[in-house]
């Protein structure tokens, strides 16, 4: 948690450090700073390349804008040979067939077990450069080089990687650590204001979950948030990393705990693919299931509706989705088919994250009310498209 002043450059920056605690070694730091100097910049990413290699994995929307910078920070001084490839950008592209192209791109180049990944982007390239790692030769390293705020937040850290399947997001993918995580939030200068409140959505998540003073902080600082405040923006960065390293280091292969990080997307994911790929970005899916999962707890009277307002609230000024439009596609039906082939089934029972109690406590529980779940669900898509048709 300490914030380091690095010696060995004359234009040192501040930065954070938050690392994630793992058994057997596998400690890992985030960095999260912004206006890093190149010498610190390189040096920070070298120390965690072990071997000689590096492939960077980008995709065609960030490859004009950053891959020359990176691929010239880890040339730097000349001992690491760099090679790189660029996929086509989009939750769409998250497949079996793209995530095939790095493999290619690997074996074409002949990078050996000691070669290091490096992933340059957002959530999809983060997920697919750590699932190639995971299965590439049976495990290389590989470092997150994160460039969204949802990235930044959420999906770098805890070493969850993967791509989606036709009938299901993330089905196919494996657990596996980065060496680190580097974040400089001057990338965020590019980012489109779409995806910076999708990734907003996963940062109210963790005041929702586990930290009441911090959905406060969020409440009283969103439009600082949302405006691109520097420092409101590492802040919120730095306290959602540590939310989520604490959470990681309890339950890394998500036994339990791990799941409440998955509020809303039960309904998010079913969303997400449901309206096809593309359609939604993942927070936006996620606001949306956010919502219904309040809706829900507070129709069993888990918690009261003033807190169901706030939700509502706060998603709103993060300028967030909270219901579907009337061309959606989804339906009852829809929704209750894909939600059970939710990674949180077991046993063929479907478990969700809600709310119980005061704010930042939920559950993750098989027990609830199903005829309260469909009520919600029926309530979200009485107008949608795909209820009418």
């Amino acid at each position: 948690k300490n914030t380091v002043q690095m010696s060995s450059s004359a234009t040192s920056t501040d930065y954070d450090v938050v690392k994630v605690d793992l058994a057997d070694n596998r400690d890992y730091p985030i960095y999260i700073g912004g206006g890093y100097s190149d010498e610190e910049a390189s040096e920070i990413l070298k120390s965690h390349v072990k071997g000689n290699r590096a492939l960077i994995i980008t995709n065609d929307l960030l490859e004009p804008l950053y891959l020359e910078k990176y691929e010239k920070l880890l040339k730097m001084g000349g001992d690491i040979q760099v090679d790189t490839i660029v996929l086509p950008d989009g939750e769409d592209q998250k497949t079996m067939d793209v995530l095939s192209l790095i493999l290619d791109k690997a074996l074409e180049t002949r990078l050996d077990r000691k070669a290091t990944f490096i992933a340059l982007g957002g959530g999809v390239i983060g997920d697919m450069a750590g699932f190639a790692a995971a299965i590439y030769q049976r495990g290389v390293n590989f470092i997150q080089v994160p460039t969204t705020v949802m990235a930044m937040v959420d999906s770098s850290v805890g070493g969850k990687t993967g791509v989606n399947h036709p009938l299901g997001k993330n089905m196919v993918g494996a657990f596996h650590q980065p060496e680190c995580v580097f974040i400089d939030t001057d990338n965020l200068n590019t980012l489109p204001d779409r995806e910076l409140q999708s990734g907003v959505a996963e940062i109210i998540k963790y005041g929702l979950i586990r930290d009441k003073e911090f959905f406060e902080w969020l409440e009283a600082n969103m439009e600082k948030l949302v405006g691109r405040d520097t420092a409101t923006m590492r802040y919120a960065i730095k306290r959602s990393c540590e939310n989520k390293a604490a959470v990681v280091k309890d339950d890394e292969l998500e036994a339990g705990v791990r799941a409440t990080l998955n509020l809303g997307h039960t309904f998010g994911h079913a969303i997400e693919n449901g309206s096809g790929y593309g359609t939604w970005l993942h927070g936006e899916a996620v606001a949306i299931g956010t919502a219904m999962a309040a809706s829900m707890s507070a129709r069993m009277g888990w918690i009261d509706e003033a807190l169901v307002k706030r939700v509502y609230d706060i998603m709103e000024k993060a300028k967030c989705p909270v219901d579907l439009p009337v061309d959606s596609p989804m339906n009852a039906e829809k929704f209750l088919d894909l939600m059970a082939i939710d990674k949180k089934v077991a046993n063929g029972q479907l478990r969700l994250i809600l709310l119980k109690g005061e704010l930042g406590e939920c559950v993750f529980t098989a027990d609830f009310d199903k005829d309260a779940m469909k009520a919600t669900i029926d309530e979200f898509v009485a107008e949608c498209a795909g209820t009418s048709s």
